[in-house]
């Protein structure tokens, strides 16, 4: 029972400080994301340079053993607990007090610890069969698979470790706390750099890359920890026991996995389809670090803000704030991504190629790769409105929606990716993936309507036309610097040099658009960066 002495957090917590807005809070997270993606960029750099991609076969194996973790890291980080833990645990909050809250997360994260290490027992016991099945082109190269095969079983603890992660992620962010959160990710990309950095061999980096994933694992487990104790939360450690609050989480979490992981799993079957083609995996893998840098920097941080305040407004019956919460969210979130998605369809090659080509990474990689960009480019914006979008219907309790629309999206992935597959090669899977996820925000979107949950107002309708004209002329624009590229890169003397040049002025063009359309003005900057009080709960 709740100490009656102690008021619930939600008066203490909001009484002493004002609470920051939907756009503030997803910004913290967005920018510590940032730092993240900077270092994640090194890193990469690191590995393309000494793994490279067609050439040998390290590469394909690393980008295996990261790829199978990896997509349970993303299951449980952005589905079970974004879907079912924070609403459950801000709910909780508000009505039972800290003390019956910290249970319930003790409780749910020993449940969660004891699956995860089981996974992590069974696949490293049968991981010489499941690369059978998670590549079965790799069958025809017994090298490449007994290499693929070692790098997957070191990776492979790294998944309790990211669940854990996952789950006191949760706690910190129905408080309100953000930042221990989004700093976590840059400790996997330090650790990786480190481990990769002396290496001088394509196998010797593959080896020490995936025991820096393990490494930052644990790293990223203790700093949350840490985090958690200093938000004054009192989760435990203690042994597993399936109570009625845990049931109820896990009937609500397993279809919210399904439903939040959509993309992830369509890309992770895009991995099995490619894995026929030497290099393909790798193309792919490096054509989902560019466009996973809006998701994560937008989709996945608005996501993890939009969901406490979206279930505040549900518990509260507050329709209004919902809405307006769901129009700041996607017209926030659009303003930024429309535009890296019309830079990536309008110069693919060009990024690629000023990035990535060096080292054992080819200028036939880099063509390869950009194919796959261009595609990932069409279906970022879905990419980003899945994570909104389903955060509606989890803020609801509603997890299985979701879920139904997920997998109907992953069977027309496999369907259409099989069939573009034969026609087109390996850019076809990263087309259908795109596909789907449209396919998967458009259902979203109609029932969302139909269910009278969520439409966008007239103003909200209003600035995203503004905002994919801007983003149009932006992309011409771009695309139009690709293609004279050959008569001004000399001039700049690098190509890196011109990639950055031709951002920046693509950026400062886009923003100059926001303000001459005025789908932007000063006072919305204003209103999006000032903190916003909030009065205490009778």
């Amino acid at each position: 029972m709740a100490d009656p002495s102690r008021p619930p957090l939600q008066t203490q917590a909001q009484a002493a400080s004002p609470r920051p807005s939907l756009i503030r809070s997803s910004m913290i997270v967005s920018s510590l994301t940032l730092v993240s993606r900077m270092l994640g960029f090194l890193r990469d750099l690191a590995i393309s340079y000494t793994m490279g991609a067609s050439v040998g076969f390290a590469a394909d194996a690393y980008n295996t053993a990261l790829a199978f973790p990896n997509l349970f890291r993303r299951i449980f980080a952005e589905g079970a607990f974004a879907a079912a833990f924070v609403p459950a645990y801000s709910k909780a909050l508000a009505k039972d007090g800290e003390e019956v809250a910290d249970v319930l997360a003790g409780d749910a994260m020993a449940v969660l610890a004891a699956a995860t290490i089981a996974i992590t027992i069974v696949a490293q016991l049968t991981m010489p069969w499941l690369m059978y099945l998670i590549n079965p082109g790799y069958a025809h190269d017994p090298a490449k698979f007994k290499l693929a095969v070692l790098l997957t079983q070191i990776a492979m603890p790294y998944l309790p470790c990211m669940a854990i992660y996952a789950h006191l992620s949760g706690v910190l962010n129905a408080r309100g706390r953000f930042v221990v959160y989004a700093l976590a990710p840059s400790l996997l990309n330090l650790g990786m750099l480190i481990a990769v950095l002396p290496q001088h061999t394509a196998r010797g980096a593959a080896v020490a890359a995936s025991w820096g994933v393990l490494g930052a694992g644990l790293a990223q487990v203790g700093l949350l920890t840490w985090g958690v104790r200093k938000s004054g939360a009192a989760v435990h450690w203690n042994l597993p026991r399936l109570t009625p609050d845990v049931k109820a989480l896990i009937a609500k979490a397993i279809p919210g996995a399904a439903a939040a992981s959509a993309t992830q799993i369509n890309i992770f079957i895009s991995g099995i389809l490619v894995s026929q083609v030497n290099g393909a995996r790798s193309w792919l893998a490096v054509a989902d670090r560019l466009y996973q840098l809006p998701l994560g920097l937008v989709g996945v941080a608005m996501g993890v803000a939009l969901l406490p305040r979206l279930s505040q407004a549900v518990q509260a019956k507050d329709h209004a704030g919902g809405q307006a919460a769901m129009d700041e969210a996607v017209g926030f979130s659009l303003a930024l991504t429309l535009p890296a998605a019309a830079a990536l369809t309008a110069m693919p090659f060009f990024l690629i190629d000023g990035l990535f080509t060096r080292g054992e990474f080819k200028v036939f990689d880099a063509h390869n790769t950009a194919h796959a960009l261009f595609w990932y480019g069409i279906g970022t914006p879905a990419f980003v409105l899945q994570q909104l979008f389903s955060r509606a219907f989890f803020a609801r309790g509603d997890t299985k929606t979701p879920m139904k629309f997920a997998m109907i999206s992953v069977v027309v992935n496999i369907l259409l990716g099989l069939t573009l597959f034969h026609f087109i090669g390996f850019p076809g899977i990263a087309a259908a993936t795109a596909t789907a996820a449209w396919l998967n925000v458009i259902m979203m979107a109609m029932l969302l309507q139909t269910q009278d949950h969520y439409t966008p107002s007239w103003e909200a309708i209003v600035r995203l036309r503004k905002l994919i004209a801007a983003s149009l002329i932006m992309g011409a624009v771009m695309a139009t610097a690709s293609w004279l590229r050959p008569h001004y890169e000399h001039l700049l003397l690098r190509k890196e040099i011109a990639v950055g040049v031709t951002v920046i002025v693509g950026a400062g063009i886009y923003l100059a658009l926001l303000f001459a359309l005025k789908a932007v003005t000063p006072a919305d900057i204003k209103a999006a960066l000032k903190r916003s009080p909030k009065k205490a709960t009778p």
